[in-house]
């Protein structure tokens, strides 16, 4: 199962500052999902542990910065895919299915983005009591892409199966065009 990691910042929330000044950690490349940009080889610059025994490995987050100003709660959510931490075991024998597979991965984390984004539309949060509500709708969302990722993985047995993993890039494009209204606004 591909590395996934689920991001929150709640930067305005914080109120104590560090005691000592933090060395800043230089910034972790990432590539925003995008229809218009489908990932490549080239974009999976990490490499593999010697113990791994998949042919390739995304690594995709759902960045998600919250806040409020005046009482009013906005959010940011962003799919995104994390150069440094994916990568594909033998470049010279990766296929065009396989990337297909990869960027399926990508495209359900943006799938889950969307319906994070849709989730808060609706959601009516307390700004002076954020946090616990907004974390309880974010564990269930992560929960929920977590389990997806696996069952795709399992379906189509890493995408080795090609019956379920057209089936799969069938259900995820049309679940993508009927989230089209929730999709991130450049």
């Amino acid at each position: 199962m591909p590395f996934l990691s689920f991001i929150i910042s709640l930067l305005p929330l914080l109120t104590s500052p560090a005691k000592h000044p933090a060395v800043a950690a230089p910034p972790v490349e990432k590539i925003t999902w995008s229809a218009s940009r489908p990932l490549t080889w080239a974009d999976f610059k990490s490499k593999p542990q010697p113990i791994e025994q998949m042919a390739a490995l995304t690594s995709a987050s759902i960045d998600t910065q919250i806040g409020c100003k005046d009482y009013v709660f906005s959010s940011q959510v962003i799919a995104v895919f994390i150069p440094n931490e994916s990568w594909v075991r033998d470049p010279a024998k990766a296929t065009p299915a396989l990337l297909r597979h990869e960027q399926l991965h990508f495209d359900l984390t943006e799938v889950h983005a969307r319906m994070m984004r849709q989730k808060l539309s609706i959601a009516k949060f307390d700004c002076e009591h954020l946090n616990p509500a907004f974390q309880n709708l974010s564990n269930a969302m992560y929960s929920g892409w977590k389990r997806e990722m696996a069952r795709y993985d399992q379906e189509t047995n890493h995408g080795l199966n090609t019956a379920k993993q057209t089936y799969w890039e069938t259900q995820v494009q049309q679940r993508l065009t009927l989230l089209d209204k929730f999709a991130a606004q450049p």
